[in-house]
């Protein structure tokens, strides 16, 4: 079986692969052998990133800076990979906006969020996730092979539960609709298009994970825990078994599934 998961000289694109979660996609995906391609808009720390898994993992890691929302940039890193004479095997939506939350109209209160805010956001989430899957899936299905995996999040499956961001000592914020929005949407995208292209051999799939712990304020910690069976956060390398198996030929037969990994937390 371990043979199912050797990723050997798969091409594997990962959007926002200079973030958090990106980071450890691209290295679960460097263990089992696979060359990941980090899609960023951060060129500099895409670049420290993929030199740091090359030297860590001996294979091949690539930057490349681009923006998901822009159908320009898609093409032009098909174009880069295609001199490479490199095939696009596995489409990782992983680019997000984290929102910096602060006083007065941006503390992601429903009331005063503001539209420029929403549009940006869901752009970038959504909207990019959508190009890329289009743009890349289309090369896929003229190959006839190829996995997309969506990052959605628990907060795709349930309500953010705003209580664990009050905080009477400190600015209180709350999770901003956008979130909500965007991790449900990439639920319903995956449903969309693992029936779409199933006849094309794509497969396409979710991951949805729960919060990772970055030393967060140390209320919140508290809260959150409490509303997880496990008792804990996420630690940020938690999810490479799973990107693993999603990218890989161990799941093979797994088409247009949302995989929960969050600690229990959606269960309560």
């Amino acid at each position: 079986m371990s043979n199912k998961f050797d990723m050997s000289e798969k091409v594997v694109v990962i959007t926002g692969g200079a973030g958090l979660l990106g980071t450890m996609h691209a290295e679960a995906i460097a263990e089992n052998g696979g060359i990941s391609v980090l899609f960023d808009s951060n060129y500099p720390k895409s670049i420290k990133i993929a030199k740091k898994i090359q030297d860590k993992y001996n294979v091949l890691s690539l930057p490349f800076k681009g923006d998901v929302t822009k159908e320009k940039d898609i093409n032009n890193l098909i174009r880069f990979l295609n001199k490479k004479k490199l095939k696009i095997n596995v489409l990782v939506n992983n680019a997000a906006v984290n929102p910096k939350l602060t006083k007065g109209k941006n503390n992601g209160s429903f009331e005063k969020f503001l539209l420029k805010n929403w549009n940006f956001e869901l752009n970038v989430g959504l909207t990019g996730a959508f190009l890329c899957s289009k743009i890349i899936g289309k090369q896929m299905a003229k190959n006839k092979n190829g996995v997309i995996i969506n990052i959605s999040s628990d907060l795709g499956i349930i309500s953010p539960d705003q209580r664990i961001y009050i905080n009477k000592k400190k600015n209180s914020f709350k999770k901003p609709v956008t979130y909500s929005v965007i991790k449900h949407g990439i639920i319903g995208l995956t449903r969309y298009l693992a029936t779409y292209w199933a006849d094309r051999g794509i497969r396409v799939n979710c991951l949805c994970p729960g919060g990772v712990y970055e030393n967060q304020d140390k209320l919140f910690v508290r809260k959150i825990k409490k509303l997880i069976p496990m008792g804990r956060m996420a630690n940020r390398d938690e999810y490479k078994g799973a990107i693993q198996f999603l990218a890989s030929d161990a799941s093979s037969y797994m088409n247009g599934a949302t995989m929960i990994i969050d600690g229990g937390r959606t269960i309560w």
